[in-house]
């Protein structure tokens, strides 16, 4: 492999790490909240790219299209948490997991029923023209999926850190009985996170649809793929998911020049195999203590 080989493959991977970064961002902002896992986040990420491409094909600009596509999604995520998740709410983790599938299956069927079997697109936010950079090539929307990860990363950071509310969330995430007697609304925190998951995931999917045809059965692997980040990372911690999503990525690429295209899908399964085998908590999780 020669270095501008290489170094195409890393911008690949910089991009997709882009949205199985934001994608497992939308896995660690539920379970903080609820403690289950969301599997239908990937299918969120992608009723935010058809939702644009509707709104496209009915004439809007694209960044109504994209504000649009948030807004919907957000809906779409508050009625699911309102009518699927809180009435479950003390009927135990697994129930309010098998809901989730639930909701995928139901997602994927609406889009097909909606958009259609086929593949769709969007057009780049800022052109088609290539950037070459030290021998390889980058597209303008690239710049786009890169920045807006890295912008949603830091307003997080600050929101939880700075604000009264995200540091309400923070104590949701830590113990929600404590943070109930404290005064703290949990059933608040809980819509909030699925509002905010549904918002960031709306946004990877119209950032990547310009890149890569956004279809009705895309969720399931990008879902999978987030879940992987995010346990790469450390479920729970938003930086780790970041942190998964960027290095799954990268390695996916890489893995894809160095042995074959055709393995680019199992990469990901084998490194969350990985992580499961020799360190569960993930990279920036708590390390689990066994005591006898």
């Amino acid at each position: 492999m020669t270095f501008d080989q290489f170094l195409q493959y890393l911008f690949s991977g910089i991009t997709s790490g882009s949205v199985y970064a934001l994608t497992a961002l939308g896995f660690t902002l539920v379970f903080n909240a609820t403690q289950i896992i969301n599997f239908s986040q990937g299918q969120l990420v992608m009723l935010g790219g058809m939702s644009a491409v509707g709104l496209y094909g009915l004439g809007v600009p694209l960044w109504g299209c994209f504000l649009g596509a948030v807004a919907i999604v957000v809906v779409v995520t508050i009625g699911f948490e309102r009518i699927a998740i809180r009435p479950l709410l003390r009927k135990g983790v697994l129930a309010q997991i098998i809901a989730t599938v639930g909701a995928s299956f139901v997602f994927e069927t609406a889009a097909m029923l909606i958009w259609g079997r086929d593949a769709v697109g969007l057009p780049p936010f800022t052109g088609e023209e290539p950037i070459h950079v030290a021998g390889a090539t980058i597209v303008p929307q690239t710049l786009w999926v890169v920045g807006s990860t890295i912008v949603i990363v830091i307003l997080l950071q600050v929101f939880y850190r700075k604000s009264l509310f995200g540091k309400a969330v923070r104590a949701c995430a830590v113990d929600p009985t404590a943070a109930r007697l404290q005064g703290i609304s949990y059933s608040r925190v809980v819509v909030f996170s699925f509002a905010l998951t549904g918002a960031i995931s709306a946004a990877a999917g119209v950032m990547i649809t310009p890149i890569s045809f956004m279809g009705y059965h895309s969720g399931s692997l990008l879902g999978l793929k987030g879940f992987a980040a995010a346990t790469l990372g450390g479920l729970g911690n938003p930086l780790g998911a970041v942190l998964g999503g960027f290095i799954l990525g990268i390695v996916e690429a890489l893995g894809v020049g160095v042995v074959s295209a055709g393995y680019k899908d199992a990469i990901a399964f084998v490194i969350l195999l990985l992580v499961l085998f020799l360190r569960p908590a993930g990279l920036l999780g708590a390390k689990v203590v066994s005591r006898q």
